[in-house]
């Protein structure tokens, strides 16, 4: 799916532009390496370990034998971090037992080191369609678990999340998108519960038209999702501008109150929206600013 065009207009740095280096372009494991300190990055659980699903082959898929995730430990900023890569050429960023295991033992440890005096923040590159179809149920488990092992260490360190690429984060992952400290996401990046085809599959091309490449990023986009408030940081897609936003995020440290935590600001959002009649993505952010939680209701 191609991605929209940087905006034309006055503000726009060509010189920044064109002499970037994309961080879309890169693996995850490149991306991964990219955001450490130079000489700190150790990966963990890596290829020649062969930790591989056991349900793919029987099923006519090559297994990958780091099973499409990275997990790279080292220094961000000078200060302890690890960064859990998910790798979208795998199987469309797929996540399944393994992969999600990974991800959750690797926030785990990262909390435990927390709590015994070695602060460790977390970096999730979420480039994701959610579960992996193959391995079902499993990857609804792990994905459990994967946001169970985030809620613990967000208490003690950020986790900072990145959304960079055009695939996006979608399905269960997108739950553990929305619960991180921060989330990074560049204007090519998308964020949404289900996947443009996933809702034209189920209610049709009036509802959703997954060929309207505008339509997505309108609603999905990085763009968008930033001026509703449902990701932080709005970034070039340039490995120094996501590396200077993921380190300023974990300078701030872990906030009084986590978005996912406001509830009766989330729910004054959901009711100020009439779903028989939506607004304009254009319009969305100016109805949610004036949505306001009912007196008594959760903060």
């Amino acid at each position: 799916m191609t991605s929209p065009p940087p905006p034309r207009n006055e503000d726009t740095d060509w010189t920044v532009m064109l002499t970037r280096t994309g961080f879309i372009e890169l693996d995850a494991r490149a991306r991964a390496t990219a955001l450490l300190d130079d000489g700190t990055a150790r990966e963990l659980c890596g290829p020649f370990d062969r930790i591989e699903s056991p349900w793919l082959e029987p099923q006519g898929v090559v297994p990958q034998s780091d099973d499409g995730v990275i997990v790279v430990k080292g220094r961000l900023g000078g200060r302890p971090a690890v960064v859990i890569a998910i790798e979208q050429a795998f199987q469309g960023g797929g996540v399944g037992e393994v992969s999600g295991v990974k991800i959750a033992a690797a926030l785990s440890l990262a909390a435990r080191d927390s709590r015994d005096g070695t602060p460790t923040a977390a970096v999730l590159l979420l480039e994701t369609g959610g579960v992996r179809l193959q391995e079902a149920n499993l990857g609804l488990a792990t994905v459990a678990e994967v946001c169970s092992a985030l809620l613990e260490l967000r208490a003690l360190q950020p986790v900072i999340g990145v959304i960079a690429g055009t695939l996006g984060c979608f399905g269960g992952m997108s739950i553990a998108a929305g619960l991180c400290t921060t989330l990074i996401i560049t204007a090519e990046g998308r964020l949404g519960l289900d996947g443009p085809q996933v809702i034209e599959s189920e209610a049709g091309i009036a509802e959703f038209d997954a060929s309207d490449h505008t339509l997505i990023w309108s609603i999905d986009g990085g763009a968008q999702r930033t001026r509703t408030g449902l990701a932080d940081v709005l970034v070039l897609d340039d490995v120094t501008a996501i590396r200077s936003a993921v380190i300023e995020a974990m300078e701030r440290g872990v906030p009084g109150e986590h978005r996912s935590q406001r509830i009766g600001e989330l729910r004054a959002r959901l009711e100020a929206v009439d779903p028989a009649a939506p607004p304009a993505p254009a319009d969305l952010a100016a109805v949610w600013a004036h949505a306001v939680p009912q007196e008594g209701d959760q903060p």
